[in-house]
């Protein structure tokens, strides 16, 4: 076991620098991306916006170096086992918990909480924010209880979404909460399907009206 996780230490830990061609594309893409995230900030200080930018761009590409690590390691074992697997994916997610920790430290130096929030929603394709607004917009009867405890829901998926390798596996974390939203609404006596469908009839009746 020592042997293994001493593999996956090594390549998860490979210097950001050592890169080859594909890797050069790569941070050229994840630069551009980060650039795009926080431009919707409109930092009015150009060196912010370079130091900001280069954070959120390192971030990206440590977590593909943890992910890929992870790949790595795993298609090393030479005889695989669901407890070896899950002891890579333990030591990955440890890791992933301290990057993230340092990540948000980081941002906490240049940015206000709510600009911090905008960043994290840009690295989840703001789906907090929508999926928060189409709960009020189907259910404008919601108590603030109920709106807290769904917009509390919605930031653990997306503080787990931001260090999702995929788009699909960011997406998959706010469906999985948005399935314990659903069931609590259910519980709270809320008939989701009827308020689905009334919804989407004043959508459609909205944009006859347009």
């Amino acid at each position: 076991m020592k042997k293994l996780l001493f593999v996956f230490m090594v390549v998860a830990t490979t210097a950001v620098g050592q890169t080859n061609g594909k890797e050069a594309s790569y941070e050229q893409v994840v630069m551009q991306r980060a650039q795009k995230i926080v431009a919707a900030l409109q930092l009015p200080d150009s060196a912010q916006f370079k130091r900001v930018s280069s954070r959120v761009a390192q971030q990206y590409l440590r977590l593909n170096t943890i992910h890929e690590g992870l790949k790595t390691a795993k298609k090393a074992l030479t005889e695989p086992s669901e407890e070896k697997v899950k002891q890579l994916e333990t030591e990955t997610n440890a890791q992933l918990t301290q990057l993230h920790a340092s990540y948000l430290a980081d941002l906490a130096k240049e940015l206000t909480p709510a600009q911090v929030d905008q960043i994290k929603d840009g690295m989840t394709y703001g789906v907090l924010p929508k999926t928060y607004r189409g709960y009020q917009e189907m259910l404008p009867d919601l108590t603030e209880t109920q709106k807290a405890q769904i917009l509390t829901w919605l930031t653990e998926a997306r503080e787990l979404a931001m260090d999702a390798d995929t788009s699909e596996k960011k997406h998959a974390w706010f469906g999985k909460y948005k399935g314990k939203i659903n069931n609590y609404l259910s519980a709270q006596g809320i008939d989701m399907k009827k308020a689905g469908q009334d919804w989407e009839k004043r959508i459609k009746e909205a944009k006859n009206k347009s």
